[in-house]
């Protein structure tokens, strides 16, 4: 990954804290990585853990932000998250996977966020 691509990432994982945060969500954990993967952020809502993916793009980029997401990207992130709450002793602990998407220059204030609550699921 180029160190602008790096750049941008860490841009529009800020910008999706300060939303994430601003909705009510406490920021758990940024950067989770385990042998199966990373999470971009663990955040928790009431009694629920949430797993979120941050996508950043810069404007002109054909395709939406949340297309990144696919299910090849979604079994890691679970995986991940599996092994997350194996970690902390919270395999019972309710969970949801968010997508926010981030939309922008990467300079001065993005022109788009979006959170996407619920955007996948873990399969049985």
């Amino acid at each position: 990954m180029t160190r602008e691509r790096q750049s941008l990432g860490k841009w529009g994982e800020e910008a999706a804290v300060r939303l994430l945060e601003g909705g009510g969500l406490e920021i758990v954990e940024r950067n989770y990585t385990c042998p199966r993967g990373e999470i971009d952020i663990v955040a928790r809502e009431g009694d629920r853990l949430v797993f979120v993916e941050v996508k950043t793009k810069t404007l002109g980029e054909h395709l939406p932000p949340r297309y990144s997401v696919n299910r090849r990207k979604q079994g890691r992130i679970i995986r991940a998250a599996r092994w997350y709450l194996k970690e902390k002793k919270s395999s019972r602990a309710r969970c949801r996977f968010d997508v926010v998407e981030v939309i922008g220059s990467g300079a001065g204030r993005p022109e788009k966020v979006t959170h996407l609550p619920a955007a996948f699921r873990a399969g049985r």
